[in-house]
């Protein structure tokens, strides 16, 4: 017990030792017990003046081009033609001569109305019209007989003017004749209702047997002519400016070759181009837009009209602009910025502001003017004036069974 006790103590004082002695204490005991001694090395840390090592990047050179613009907007697509079919006289409707909902061709028969008592009216304008060119002739044959008397003084001139007044009367009563005659015949026309276009018809307003008045509620059907197909939209008040003065300083290029392309619901894209076929005149002050409008083919009547549908603008031209990835611009508390491989592969910050999206880059407005090196990848383990060593992208791996 003695000998232990003395063992601790002499633990204690090599622990207590500098450490010189503290390794040679513990030797010592590792002796007097039969243990292992290994000895602890402490790591060297890094001194407090030594830098980190570089951080890898990837960087992009940025250089001015000219890149295709593309501009997209919401639309809504309409007929380019729609009639409403309307009756234009009265009567009763006796047969409804089209599929409703159907497509109909310039010229088909819809609608027939009752042409019995229109074919009555115009039988009597025409015997109307046969009495007056009788009394007509009979008027001329007066005249001729009197005018050679009353040269001869055989008759008074009372009798030559009642006899030139006669004639002229029954002219003009030849020439109403012929006018009622002429509206009997086309009020007979208008029982017969046919197609003034190619389109799809809707539905009938009125089943056979029904009466049909001329008015605000003679509305028959309507017919809507799908091709071409018109597709309206507008431009924000903003983006106009912003394009008219992009246009004034060469920045856009190209505007007259300007096609539509059709983004349907479902993400489809429509295969027919078009173009604006109206842009008007002034800015809308309820909801300061510009209204355009486009005419596209529709052979196959693909297009309906009401759809919404998204509408690019292809063909203009972006020159000298500036582009970045969009993973390249940085969100801070005073906006978007970049991070550029500076002097001595120092990380530098460049504020940039930006514009639209061109794929999967940023239009960047200001901020850079061509020449710089912005870091791409590793810019979010960056900091401002790090050191930064530029390597070579990695390649995406290539799918499986490539």
């Amino acid at each position: 017990m003695k000998d232990f006790n003395s063992f601790l103590i002499a633990a204690f004082r090599a622990v207590s030792a500098p450490r010189s002695r503290f390794f040679g204490g513990v030797f010592a005991i590792s002796v007097a017990t039969g243990l292992p001694f290994t000895p602890v090395i402490a790591q060297s840390q890094p001194s407090a003046g030594q830098a980190p090592p570089p951080t890898p990047v990837t960087v992009v050179e940025i250089k001015p081009q000219t890149t295709p613009a593309t501009f997209e907007f919401t639309g809504k697509t309409e007929s380019s033609r729609s009639v409403e079919i309307r009756a234009r006289v009265e009567g009763y409707l006796d047969k409804i001569a089209y599929t409703e909902g159907d497509f109909v061709r310039t010229g088909q028969l819809l609608f027939q109305l009752d042409p019995q008592p229109f074919q009555a009216a115009l039988d009597n304008a025409r015997g109307d019209l046969a009495r007056a060119q009788a009394q007509l002739t009979n008027a001329r044959a007066t005249l001729a007989r009197v005018r050679p008397l009353a040269k001869q003084n055989a008759v008074s001139q009372k009798d030559l003017d009642d006899a030139v007044g006669s004639e002229g009367s029954a002219q003009a009563q030849v020439q109403s004749a012929k006018a009622q005659a002429r509206t009997a015949e086309l009020n007979l026309g208008y029982t017969t209702i046919k197609s003034p276009l190619n389109g799809l018809a809707g539905k009938s307003e009125f089943r056979e047997g029904s009466l049909v008045t001329p008015g605000a509620s003679s509305l028959l059907t309507t017919i809507v002519q799908l091709d071409p197909i018109w597709v309206s939209f507008g431009v924000g008040e903003n983006d106009v400016l912003k394009f008219r003065r992009q246009k004034a300083s060469g920045q856009l290029t190209s505007t007259e070759n300007v096609e539509v392309e059709l983004v349907l619901a479902d993400g489809s894209v429509y295969p027919l181009k078009g173009r604006i076929n109206y842009v008007a005149p002034t800015i809308d002050p309820t909801t300061s837009t510009l209204a355009l409008r486009a005419e596209l083919p529709n052979p196959e009547r693909k297009l309906s009209p009401g759809a919404f549908v998204r509408v690019r603008l292809e063909g203009a031209m972006r020159a000298n602009i500036i582009l970045a990835p969009q993973r390249a611009v940085m969100q801070g508390p005073q906006g978007k910025f970049v991070y550029v491989v500076g002097a001595d592969d120092k990380a530098e910050v460049k504020p940039v502001q930006v514009g639209d999206f061109y794929g999967e880059q940023w239009i960047i407005t200001s901020g850079l003017s061509g020449g710089e090196q912005v870091i791409v990848d590793g810019a979010i383990k960056v900091r401002p004036g790090a050191t930064v060593k530029v390597v070579a992208p990695t390649a995406a791996p290539k799918p499986a069974g490539q």
